[in-house]
């Protein structure tokens, strides 16, 4: 079995620049070179790419040693009734979509994710999880992420019990000390050549997986099979991840480059992990492939023409109308399926990694996001900055046709805010007719935020910061979450303006009313 993309329309206009970037990859024998982890498909220099080639070979290592793994995390599950994973980007999104898309389906624990900085949002965590039942699992591949160290302490604070704690990090990281210094119960190390958006289906995504319930091996076969019909034995005419990396590339050639996803309903948190995927992957040196998800589908006349569709095959009615009025639609079956999950995450790790190679950009790096991270380090040396909030109107006035309006709000990501920040998102696309994405902050900086700074310039930034009436202490260190919230946005704005970027904040009541 495998999940073949298929075209509606004939990839409408798009059809003739897909067939030449499907076959410039079969000329540079592109799926055999990525599968023999040849770095110059990319780049003559091997920095970042031939040291994160492994997330091809960890799906076989995986089942192979999944009955073993499978009993080290059953041993961390006594008298626990919560698995909190504390990570950010690459290593709480594929949890996420676990979260989201099983929940209370799995034989497991309740599974829940914390990536965020927003003190409600922390408290909210707090009551849902008491720190006696709950197995407190720090997910980070570099181990010193400030916010998911910062989240350890402050677990650490209110617990203190080695055997409610875990890891998951490189070899060698100061996680993996910390951990042991500590006691914690278990430290998994992974292979240390995957990033982090590619580290679905290796110990970032299974351990999770394995904790909750969720049928691992499905996840792992479901990956395999797509390595198989996508590897370098695979005919090119239906080679899943060979026709869904040219259709992204392409569509970038000629100003398609507005991706967008619409999954089935039961799957749409798959979305943000395609999100961070692709933007962080494509979205540099002035170009990429921007990821339009969790937006609801519209009339065809509310979308300009730099517009590509990525659609599960159960909008059928919405999908003619789309291809009848000139919009390249590719169909790519979804489901709340561990196996189907698999599958969808492998071909997407392929299709990106050849759309990179199609347009010259190096998939494996992140060379703007490291600004934003020196920037918020330099408020909280300051003790905080002042940043001038404007009207909506202004910067809204400054959206061009083309344009992407990225809407980034620093609040509680499953709060109140989040529902009519959706609507408000969407009113906007209606009433400008341009692409709008809709990131909560921190979590965007681990994800879109490389696409905001290095990729493509037809971008407007719109930052929306709530203010904090109760705080949490982030403990040894004379810092509160909320105060770190309030660094990383002023950081992040103070980098999108140095860069030239048409970014500013506004307040919440303004841009909601």
């Amino acid at each position: 079995m495998t999940l073949e993309p298929e075209a509606i329309g004939h990839l409408a206009t798009l059809s003739e620049a897909a067939d030449a970037v499907a076959a410039e990859l079969v000329v540079r024998d592109a799926v055999r070179r990525m599968f023999a982890a040849d770095h110059t498909l990319w780049s003559d220099d091997p920095t970042e790419i031939s040291d994160r080639l492994g997330w091809i070979p960890v799906v076989g290592e995986m089942l192979a040693s999944l009955d073993a793994l499978r009993a080290r995390c059953d041993a961390l599950l006594v008298g626990v009734d919560h698995v909190l994973v504390m990570g950010m980007g690459g290593s709480s999104l594929f949890p996420e979509v676990l979260s989201a898309t099983f929940g209370g389906a799995g034989a497991g624990p309740t599974l829940q994710v914390l990536d965020t900085t927003d003190p409600a949002a922390i408290a909210r965590i707090a009551a849902a999880c008491p720190a006696d039942r709950t197995l407190h699992v720090a997910s980070s591949k570099s181990g010193s992420t400030i916010e998911t160290r910062s989240h350890l302490e402050w677990a650490w604070d209110r617990s203190g019990d080695p055997t409610r704690f875990a890891v998951i990090t490189d070899p060698g990281s100061e996680l993996g000390e910390l951990a042991r210094s500590r006691g914690f119960a278990e430290v998994f190390e992974n292979r240390a050549d995957i990033g982090g958006r590619y580290s679905a289906l290796s110990l970032f995504g299974i351990v999770p997986a394995l904790l909750a319930g969720v049928d691992a091996r499905a996840l792992l076969e479901g990956g395999r099979a797509a390595l198989e019909a996508s590897g370098p034995d695979a005919d090119p005419a239906t080679n899943p991840a060979l026709v869904l990396g040219a259709t992204l590339a392409a569509g970038v050639r000629v100003g398609r480059d507005k991706a967008t996803f619409v999954l089935g309903r039961e799957v749409a948190m798959l979305g943000l992990w395609l999100e961070q995927l692709i933007a962080e992957s494509l979205g540099k040196g002035g170009t990429g492939v921007v990821p339009i998800v969790g937006e609801p589908l519209g009339e065809p006349s509310v979308y300009g023409a730099d517009r590509l569709f990525v659609v599960d095959p159960g909008h059928i009615t919405q999908l003619g109308e789309l291809a009848a009025a000139g919009h390249p639609v590719l169909t790519v079956p979804s489901a709340p399926d561990a196996w189907v999950i698999g599958h969808l995450v492998a071909v997407a790790e392929l299709a990106t990694a050849l759309a990179a190679a199609a347009m010259g950009v190096q998939p494996f790096d992140q060379p703007d996001v490291a600004a934003a991270k020196a920037a918020t380090n330099e408020v909280l040396a300051a003790g905080g900055a002042s940043t001038t909030v404007e009207p909506a109107d202004t910067i809204l006035s400054l959206l061009e046709p083309g344009d992407h309006l990225a809407i980034q709000a620093f609040v509680d990501p499953s709060g109140p805010l989040a529902v009519p920040l959706e609507a408000v998102r969407i009113a906007l696309r209606d009433r400008y007719r341009v692409a709008t994405s809709l990131g909560f902050g921190p979590r965007f900086l681990h994800s879109t935020g490389q696409l905001h700074k290095g990729g493509p310039p037809a971008i407007v930034c719109l930052q929306v910061v709530t203010s904090d009436p109760a705080d949490t202490d982030i403990p040894g260190r004379s810092l509160t979450f909320g105060a770190l919230k309030h660094a990383q946005a002023d950081g992040d704005l103070q980098t999108l303006v140095a860069r030239g970027i048409r970014a500013a904040r506004v307040d919440l009541e303004d841009l909601l009313g």
